[in-house]
């Protein structure tokens, strides 16, 4: 058996890894958490620990609550697997689509890796994913027409914000954070997430 202190980079050359191909690695090898990179690097990682995976839940039983009650889109979990714009196939801790953005897609598209990339992201680094390939991911999201991120970084107290066509903000925690005109009406007290 093997652990993952990082992730794992399988440089597979884009033009020999098929999307049906992708897709049917990862349905055969549903305990693997596999993503894939603009450039297509098939990259393997880590699940996370207990009080990685109890933020992250929480984080996105947030999102997800208020979705709920807003009705304005839909919410999804760390196990979805979006088909960027970009090129990359990626699994955010939480995001979030615009009910009638969604809606354009169809049904299969919906069930497989849906092809659109999220309004809004969040990302919680734990304790083994590296600082700056973090963050290489979240600047793929907006590249790929994400419209606003967050990525909690617990281990340095501090939380990115990272907006479409703007230079990324770094703020403190605790932090209550504003869904803006993406998230209307959504409201985030962080502290209950984050303590170290």
């Amino acid at each position: 058996m093997y652990a993952l202190s990082q992730p794992i980079q399988l440089d597979f050359h884009p033009t020999k890894l098929t999307d049906e191909q992708f897709y049917s690695l990862c349905h055969n090898n549903p305990d693997l958490n596999i993503e894939r990179n603009a450039q297509g690097v098939v990259i393997l990682t880590s699940p996370v620990g207990g009080d990685s995976g109890n933020r992250e839940l929480g984080l996105g039983g947030e999102l997800y609550w208020w979705n709920k009650q807003s009705r304005l889109g839909r919410a999804f979990s760390s196990s979805t697997l979006f088909k960027l714009p970009g090129g990359g196939d990626r699994s955010p801790d939480a995001a979030w689509v615009e009910l009638s953005r969604w809606q354009a897609l169809t049904p299969e598209q919906r069930q497989k890796f849906p092809p659109i990339a999220p309004d809004f992201v969040i990302e919680l680094r734990s304790r083994t994913d590296n600082l700056d390939t973090l963050r290489e991911k979240m600047q793929e999201y907006m590249d790929s027409g994400v419209r606003l991120g967050w990525m909690f970084n617990p281990q340095d107290q501090e939380v990115e914000i990272y907006r479409q066509g703007q230079a990324k903000e770094v703020i403190s925690l605790p932090a209550e954070l504003s869904g803006e005109e993406v998230l209307p009406g959504f409201i985030l007290s962080c502290e209950p997430f984050l303590d170290d």
